[in-house]
């Protein structure tokens, strides 16, 4: 099974975590189940940019992003070339490295949390 690291982050991990992820799960919900609450104000249905991340290691073993992921993208906080919607990747075969941003844009508030 592979790895999922989260490096650290203020709010959802101080101090980091590594877990283990199935092939085929999604990796906010990777995240969940380890107990680091990455917000997702659209429950998942690629509306909104709270849940963006920064793949930092294994990238390439993702499920590609949509045309609408990318739209959404476009309107994230931080946009890096390595982002992505946690809510729209499938975790595949390699280990990741995830880095939470530290800033998100809900979209549905319009204000930067």
């Amino acid at each position: 099974m592979p790895k999922v690291v989260f490096l650290p982050h203020e709010e959802f991990c101080p101090e980091g975590m590594v877990v283990e992820a199935e092939p085929g799960e999604n990796l906010l919900e990777v995240a969940h189940n380890a107990g680091v609450e990455i917000h997702h104000a659209c429950d998942c249905s690629c509306a909104c940019t709270t849940c963006h991340v920064v793949i930092r290691e294994g990238y390439d073993s993702l499920n590609e992003s949509s045309e609408q992921e990318e739209d959404m993208l476009d309107k994230a906080w931080g946009l890096e070339i390595d982002s992505r919607l946690s809510c729209q990747c499938v975790v595949g075969t390699e280990d990741l490295v995830v880095e939470i941003p530290k800033y998100n844009l809900n979209h549905a508030n319009e204000a930067a949390h």
